[in-house]
């Protein structure tokens, strides 16, 4: 009968109090840390993710880079993802309240195609596609080194100029390099230093980043 009460206690517990209780423990564990209020939504929403209290140390900002990102958030930015999980773990319905949209193009036929036809992923044709569209973005890239890669080539080539890139692909092959190379692309960046990260990483920046701009 105790366990069968313990289980009702648990089962009743609603998703909102579960992430308040959770974000309550991740305040207390963290303990003596002081984190930037600037970047303390952010940082704790990871953790909140990812159960890793590594990404205090990780996570690497950009000067002005939150509030660079929110006012481009404000004013309808878009953001482009290299997976479809960060697309589908981006709060959508929140962030068309500004204006903006989601867009990830690896399923595109013509992004197939072009990656074939040049020998290369689709992740780097996907960004490719993003540098074509006519808005202010963001880029949330939690999967593929090539993608932060061929940003970096865009943005040097004068061909692209993002809000904001969110590099946290997670990995081992050119991972570390990938993001090396965004932290000295001369734009705005949240990048998770060393091999962890992760689309579900890049989809609870792009969260945090909308829900401080309500």
């Amino acid at each position: 009968m105790e366990n069968k009460s313990e289980y009702s206690r648990i089962m009743d517990i609603l998703p909102q109090e579960i992430e308040k209780k959770s974000f309550e423990i991740i305040t207390e564990e963290l303990g003596d840390i002081v984190l930037d209020k600037e970047k303390e939504s952010i940082i704790k929403r990871v953790i909140h993710t990812t159960a890793d209290f590594e990404y205090v140390k990780n996570l690497k900002f950009s000067d002005n880079a939150v509030e660079t990102a929110m006012e481009a958030i404000r004013n309808g930015a878009s953001i482009v993802t290299d997976t479809q999980m960060a697309k589908a773990g981006i709060n959508k319905k929140k962030l068309a309240k500004f204006g903006g949209e989601v867009f990830n193009f690896m399923s595109d036929e013509d992004v197939a195609q072009i990656a074939k036809e040049n020998g290369t992923t689709r992740a780097k044709a996907c960004m490719d596609k993003a540098a074509e569209l006519d808005k202010d973005l963001i880029f949330a890239i939690g999967n593929a080194p090539t993608a932060l890669i061929r940003l970096y080539e865009l943005i040097k080539d004068g061909k692209l100029n993002p809000k904001l890139i969110i590099g946290v692909p997670v990995g081992f092959v050119n991972v570390v390099s990938s993001k090396e190379l965004i932290m000295e692309a001369g734009v705005p960046f949240i990048v998770a230093q060393g091999r962890k990260g992760g689309s579900n990483v890049a989809a609870a920046i792009c969260n945090a980043l909308i829900y401080m701009t309500e």
